[in-house]
């Protein structure tokens, strides 16, 4: 019952089986939508603080222009204020605001102090201000109050002696805080839709400096999607400085691919080609009846193993270049070599001098099988010295491999490098060893040359390898 239930659920996206698992898990979500997210968010948190900090700076404003209106009446009311003859305060001139004399108009005053009842504004008709705590000192004290129902005030107050009294009398200024919240509503109904306003604007923006930043990123997939459908072999369109870097070593690892397979391909012919006559041979004998056939197939069959060994050294050395990360130092390799070598040639000397730090971008393995064959050689084919140098010429390492054998002649020197030609027939060997170390070289960046040793007379190999 589970198998029948599962199974309709996978039949519905054919085209997932085809999809490679590695890619689609690699797949994080989308670059701009979260570069749109990233900045939405710091806008958002930006407008916010700076609406908040901006709201508190332009209210603070209000109330303190709204306090200064109220402190300026105050001190008027005390200058007009004095003690009359039984010792209560009255006010010689009236204040001037047509308010105080209006009942419950939301502007009032009041003094008090003693035993005395307070004085207070007609405004106030039976209502009496009641401070909520002593007033300490002469300085004006300023707070809200909400004693009367429905009508929140601003309270200015300020304790002042008159001249022919000794009371501390309270001097008391209120007025509605209608006017002041509706000022302080009407800052932020503008402020608020204004800081949104700037915010959706930003992110827009934001989005928009995305796509076309983003932009150059699809004229990439689209090149690569042309090169994939064969229309184009590079990525040639004009991008931007960020992009165009990544771009060229886009580029540089598609020549690099194209290459290597066109050595493939090379190598392939090649080794076709060169087993292509001794397979014939071999039909040609085989069908003759040969009586020498045996000979024939012991002979053939070496050949076509020299070629296979040549080509299969080749195949290693280009698939090892790829890696950029190879690193060979010489001294090791040529120690282990040159250990190898004496223990085959027991006559032969062999001595290593030069670098022992010295490094190349060579595979080990590699680095063993180049210095190896030019040690055997020497041994073989010298007098009975080799003498092996270590050194560094500027971004190439060069390793010089001298004997003191015949030596080679200079009009022999370019043929002896080539495949299967062997100076010497009466010794064993292939006539491939210098042929292999040229090409690996080769396809490592280095190159092979045959001089002649000024120090032992014979023969003198220089290899030379990109140093690391």
């Amino acid at each position: 019952m589970a198998d029948a239930d599962v199974a309709p659920a996978v039949a519905q996206d054919p085209d997932a089986a085809q999809k490679p698992a590695a890619l689609t898990s690699r797949i994080t979500g989308s670059l701009a939508r979260r570069m749109i997210a990233i900045a939405a968010l710091w806008i958002s948190l930006l407008l916010i603080g700076g609406g908040f900090a901006l709201d508190r700076v332009l209210t603070a404003a209000i109330t303190r222009n709204f306090d200064s209106s109220l402190e300026y009446v105050l001190i008027a009311m005390i200058r007009s204020s004095e003690i009359g003859p039984d010792g209560e305060v009255r006010l010689v001139e009236p204040l001037g605001d047509q308010r105080f004399l209006e009942p419950y108009s939301g502007l009032y005053w009041q003094i008090s102090g003693g035993n005395q009842e307070p004085y207070r504004s007609r405004s106030l008709w039976e209502r009496t201000l009641k401070p909520p705590k002593p007033h300490i000192g002469d300085k004006i004290d300023t707070y809200d109050s909400n004693q009367f129902p429905g009508e929140e005030l601003r309270v200015l107050e300020r304790n002042v002696i008159l001249p022919g009294s000794k009371i501390h009398w309270r001097f008391q200024i209120a007025q509605s805080r209608e006017a002041l919240d509706s000022q302080n509503r009407a800052v932020r109904a503008t402020l608020i839709p204004s800081l949104a306003l700037l915010g959706i604007g930003l992110i827009m923006l934001a989005a928009l400096q995305t796509f076309y930043g983003l932009w150059p990123l699809r004229h990439i997939r689209r090149a690569i999607a042309a090169m994939r459908g064969g229309q184009n072999r590079r990525v040639d369109a004009p991008l931007p400085l960020e992009v165009q870097p990544m771009v060229d070593e886009l580029n540089a690892l598609l020549a690099h691919n194209e290459k290597q397979a066109e050595e493939a391909r090379l190598h392939a012919g090649n080794l076709a080609h060169a087993l292509k006559t001794p397979l014939t041979v071999l039909v040609n004998s085989a069908t003759g009846s040969d009586s020498d056939l045996a000979q024939t197939v012991r002979r053939e069959a070496a050949t076509m193993q020299r070629q296979v060994e040549h080509h299969l050294a080749r195949a290693r050395a280009v698939g090892r270049r790829g890696a950029a990360q190879a690193r060979a130092v010489v001294w090791d390799s040529a120690q282990s070599v040159s250990r190898a070598v004496a223990a085959l040639y027991p006559d032969a000397r062999l001595d290593v001098a030069g670098d022992k730090k010295l490094v190349v971008r060579v595979e080990r393995q590699d680095l063993d099988e180049l210095i190896g064959n030019l040690l055997e050689n020497a041994a073989k084919y010298g007098g009975g010295s080799v003498f092996a140098t270590i050194q560094s010429d500027g971004g190439m390492a060069e390793i010089l491999v001298e004997d003191d054998g015949p030596g080679i002649s200079p009009d022999d020197r370019v043929r002896v490098i080539d495949r299967g030609v062997r100076l010497d027939s009466g010794k064993p060997g292939t006539g491939l060893g210098l042929a292999i170390v040229r090409d690996v070289a080769e396809i490592y960046g280095g190159g092979l040359t045959l001089e002649e040793s000024e120090d032992l007379g014979g023969l003198l190999v220089r290899l030379r390898l990109p140093a690391g």
